[in-house]
């Protein structure tokens, strides 16, 4: 079914100007305001979701960042040291596969990006049959280009500080006391010296934001509420017989932390 604004129709005189009205109201910005109210909303109570279980672009950094790991033993171009990782070593047989994957990608990326411009069908029917226009091709060969750069040298840069989606996502979290947070037991501290040994803390090595999940919340701002922290705590702490010292809270467990750690915190107070 065609979900139309009533614009075409008002046009050819078969509406007036408050059918128009109403239309693009009750279809238009009344859909709007409510699929932000709830996207908002389930950030609010549990944080950025949709990036680190919806997202196809983040389920994409993930599998590139496996196999520049498998090449380099890097997640990142711009590591300045390897990231170690259990039962994997840098092999540069791995490289190929990597770059492949960037630009397939970045391909893919640009003619996904074409079809919210111009009907799918067209889009993908000129592509099979070699009758592209002068201005779909350059589209695509442009932005084949630029993901295919991001895909390769930003990635989770782009998701910490470049997506808007994310960022607002951050913002309704931060503002929420008992939002879902990944919460440290801190009196269990020194079990994390010997968690992972001799590779450091493994929850470290496994967050594909880099972040330091053992830290305080208003420090997690891009936390994207994945887990691998936790499966990579509850794995290590596990095979030494003890119980993992990362776990999920939310509502007043999660405030008892928020409250815990502002008054550990004086520059909380300044």
């Amino acid at each position: 079914m065609r979900w139309s604004l009533g614009i075409d129709a008002f046009t050819r005189g078969e509406i007036n100007a408050t059918q128009v009205g109403i239309s693009i109201i009750l279809r238009a910005f009344l859909p709007a305001l409510i699929l932000i109210v709830v996207f908002l909303g389930l950030a609010y109570r549990y944080g950025r979701l949709y990036c680190g279980w919806l997202c196809p672009h983040f389920s994409v950094v993930e599998t590139l960042n496996n196999l520049l790991h498998r090449a380099c033993g890097k997640l990142s171009l711009w590591d300045r040291s390897i990231t170690p990782r259990a039962h994997t070593q840098p092999n540069g047989r791995w490289w190929p596969l990597f770059a492949l994957s960037c630009a397939l990608m970045g391909f893919l990326w640009a003619i996904t990006l074409l079809t919210y411009l111009l009907p799918p069908s067209v889009i993908w029917s000129n592509l099979l049959h070699g009758t592209l226009t002068a201005n779909q091709a350059r589209f695509i060969v442009i932005g084949s280009l630029v993901f295919t750069a991001e895909f390769a040298f930003a990635r989770h840069l782009f998701c910490r500080f470049g997506c808007a989606v994310g960022l607002f996502q951050s913002l309704a979290w931060m503002a929420n006391p008992r939002g879902l947070v990944v919460t440290f037991a801190r009196e269990r501290a020194r079990d994390c010296r010997t968690c992972d040994e001799p590779r450091g803390s493994a929850c470290d090595n496994a967050c594909p934001m880099r972040l330091n999940p053992r830290n305080i919340k208003r420090k997690m701002f891009s936390c994207v509420q994945c887990g691998q922290c936790l499966d990579a705590c509850n794995t290590s702490q596990q095979a030494q017989s003890r119980e993992p010292t990362l776990v999920w809270h939310v509502g007043a467990e999660a405030l008892r932390e928020t409250l815990r750690q502002r008054r550990k915190d004086p520059s909380e107070h300044s």
